[in-house]
């Protein structure tokens, strides 16, 4: 690339400035973000980090949608597949990865763009607050205050906590310490309980009075960033996306999906650390145990000896064609079929919350997002139509930024972000429960109000209310 390009000279002004500038590529599942990213090579001297909380493991890489090394077009890529398997990888981490090689980037004169949809791995890059700092903070000045023998019966009651109570357990005992926390988080949300329940015994303070801080407030807010971000989001239309994956998750398939799934399978896995997290490990576990256990007297020893005389014949191969190809029905098709349909199901899900969640950082935190319509190149998998509605349009958003020359806005991105409008006062401490769905819980206002004004909820009440079901009083509850 010409050494004297424009751009190239503007990315190395950028850093001198207090605060760098990088571009942040978001967006759902399949909405094209990693292509959009390495197509935005031909106009600017980039390199990309990975901001995928799965494709930052090892392993998968068909599951996971990473992109192949020969369609990375020599673009660098980093964090992508770098981390064990089995390790946890915390948004701390991924932080404490991502700052020194921005860092190391924009010493090259080159671009950061930072590519995925795990929101919380970007806000906790873009933002200088953390839960873990604030915990290490809070435990030197308050352990000044606890005697030693407090301290360490607090840490033996966690310790008999973790050791002798189950998930829920460790629920119930943070609602009886801390309603408040506890309304904040999820009930299966083990991670997120430990952390508050150990908090307060290394601590001595609640949760909630921490998140209730000043620091919490203003986490993730656009006057506290790390960086100046020029925040880019791939969008499509719910149903065309939702057509995509379909399409996507049977090209895995045929492109050996199950045969990764296989690899990592184990008796027993543990689906809540690491890699086996991603959607599309869990949902075949059903038909690898009908599969796996042909004798129901196996043990587990003989099932790990079939295990890896099938993986070195490659019977698994020939036994998953045979299966996938079978024009008669049988338990294992149908199990197969079934596992195939959780995925799309569960992927279409994800896309959901991921579009959901890049409407709270607008309205609760004031993210200025350019939104990119990626809707017809979908449909028509057409080139052209990708360079001229996505391409084309994030590289004049990018160079307006960079240049702040907000003339450079293609009309289409001039007014999709909210900066300098009222956001919407944040409150994640409220909780609510919808009986009508279910006893649901919703964390907020904007949360609950998102969900009374969604199509299942207003279908359900819908419903509910044609048989007699609903009460007056859960009427005015539900609306």
């Amino acid at each position: 690339m010409d050494q004297e390009n424009p751009q190239i000279l503007k990315i190395k002004s950028n850093v001198n400035q207090t605060k760098p500038t990088i571009v942040v590529i978001m967006g759902a599942t399949g909405s094209g973000k990693s292509r959009l990213a390495i197509d935005l090579s031909t106009y600017f001297p980039i390199e990309i980090i990975s901001a995928d909380s799965m494709q930052v493991y090892q392993g998968l890489d068909v599951l996971t949608n990473k992109v192949p090394l020969h369609e990375q077009k020599g673009v660098p890529h980093h964090l992508l597949g770098t981390v064990s398997p089995d390790a946890e990888f915390t948004v701390k981490d991924f932080r404490d990865k991502a700052i020194p090689l921005i860092d190391d980037i924009l010493s090259r004169n080159h671009l950061p763009v930072i590519v995925g949809g795990t929101n919380y791995y970007i806000q906790s890059l873009v933002s200088p607050f953390l839960l873990d700092e604030s915990t290490e903070n809070m435990d030197e000045s308050v352990s000044r205050e606890l005697s030693g023998d407090k301290q360490n019966d607090l840490e033996l009651e966690f310790q008999r906590d973790t050791l002798s109570h189950t998930l829920s357990h460790r629920y119930d005992r943070l609602q009886e310490l801390d309603p408040a926390a506890a309304n904040r988080i999820h009930p299966n949300d083990h991670r997120k309980i430990n952390q508050y329940l150990s908090l307060y015994t290394r601590s001595g303070v609640l949760p909630s009075k921490l998140l209730r801080g000043k620091a919490m407030e203003n986490w993730g807010r656009v006057d506290n960033f790390r960086y100046n971000c020029c925040f880019l989001c791939v969008d499509a239309s719910i149903p065309v996306l939702d057509e995509y994956v379909g399409q996507r998750v049977d090209c895995m398939v045929a492109a050996g999906l199950l045969n990764e799934v296989y690899d990592i399978y184990s008796l027993n896995m543990d689906y809540t650390r690491g890699l086996r997290q991603a959607i599309g490990v869990r949902e075949f576990e059903e038909f690898l145990r009908v599969y796996l256990f042909e004798d129901q007297n196996d043990n587990a020893s003989e099932i790990m000896q079939k295990m890896s005389r099938k993986k070195s014949n490659n019977i698994w191969k020939e036994d998953i064609g045979a299966i996938l190809n079978s024009q008669m029905d049988n338990p294992l098709k149908t199990l197969l079929a079934d596992s195939i349909e959780n995925v799309k199901a569960n992927t279409r899900r994800l896309v959901r919350r991921q579009k959901r969640r890049l409407n709270r950082l607008q309205a609760l935190f004031g993210w200025d997002i350019h939104f990119v319509d990626a809707t017809d190149s979908l449909l028509c998998f057409s080139d052209a139509s990708w360079f001229k509605n996505v391409v084309d349009p994030s590289a004049l958003i990018i160079s307006s930024y960079l240049n702040k020359d907000k003339s450079l806005l293609p009309d289409s991105a001039a007014s999709n972000g909210i900066k300098g409008s009222k956001m919407i006062q944040r409150d994640l401490w409220t909780q609510h429960i919808c009986k009508p769905c279910g006893n649901r819980v919703l964390r907020g206002e904007y949360e609950w109000e998102q969900h009374v004004q969604g199509r299942g909820h207003r279908k359900r009440i819908y419903s509910l209310r044609k048989s007699g079901i609903l009460c007056s009083e859960e009427k005015k509850e539900a609306e």
